[in-house]
């Protein structure tokens, strides 16, 4: 099959892919898109310890000075991820609920095992915010109910019987190579259709405003898909607005 054999070329790609792998004495450390491009390392920045309650939560810069990657030591979503773009938007989630009445959030993203806060302005200090936010954090899970309800909308790219060929495997390098690495900086980018050789993506999390997520679409992800898919013409990002959908011309 065509596909295999595309997928089966990685050993190939050299440098095209903006994911670098640094190797010291068996320490192996990955570096982002948005890493790369920038070379500033984004590093754990602050440990928050409840003793009583026995739980770590972690916070880590991203790329956007706007958003702060939560790591509070627990499973937040298993596999999947989801955004909240407004507390209407938080209907199927406890958690973005609690933490949507915290003055200064803007939105939340879940991912498997963090949460992005993103503040409404940079006039914002992140110090008068993260005691609230570690506080709403661990209250959440000290009380054991679920993150999401059973009301959660699926957004994953999970291949559907309808999916030709090429989509097939725009969605696994999708899940394999481009997603984990996005998610590293607090975000994620979602399929969301595939047209007249245009991939339509929308970013997530930390990337939805972040400065450099068109260069992240650009040489990063942009690039990989068309390194392994021909049929691959652009990438265009797409931005939901109050359930509307935009299409910002992004494409080349």
């Amino acid at each position: 099959m065509a596909a295999a054999r595309r997928l089966g070329a990685a050993a190939g790609l050299g440098g095209r892919f903006c994911c670098m792998m640094l190797k010291d004495h068996n320490l192996t450390t990955q570096r982002s898109f948005h890493q790369l491009v920038q070379k500033k390392p984004f590093l754990l920045s602050a440990v928050w310890h409840n003793a009583v309650r026995g739980m770590f939560i972690q916070t880590q810069d991203t790329p956007n000075p706007n958003s702060l990657k939560f790591i509070p030591g627990k499973e937040v979503l298993e596999s999947r991820t989801m955004e909240f773009s407004s507390p209407a938007a938080a209907f199927c989630s406890p958690l973005a609920r609690q933490l949507f009445k915290i003055e200064g959030v803007k939105s939340i993203f879940f991912g498997p095992d963090f949460i992005t806060i993103t503040k409404e302005s940079e006039d914002l200090d992140w110090n008068l915010l993260k005691p609230d936010i570690y506080a709403t954090i661990m209250d959440f899970f000290a009380s054991g109910l679920p993150v999401v309800t059973e009301e959660a909308p699926r957004t994953d790219t999970a291949a559907s019987e309808e999916d030709d060929e090429v989509v097939l495997m725009i969605k696994e390098l999708l899940d394999t190579r481009i997603r984990p690495t996005v998610q590293e900086d607090g975000g994620d980018v979602i399929y969301k259709g595939f047209e007249d050789g245009i991939v339509q993506l929308k970013l997530q999390g930390s990337c939805t405003s972040c400065p450099s997520s068109i260069i992240t679409l650009k040489n990063g992800i942009q690039n990989m898909l068309q390194f392994y898919i021909p049929e691959v013409e652009g990438v265009e990002q797409v931005v939901d607005n109050d359930d509307d959908v935009e299409k910002e011309a992004n494409s080349t």
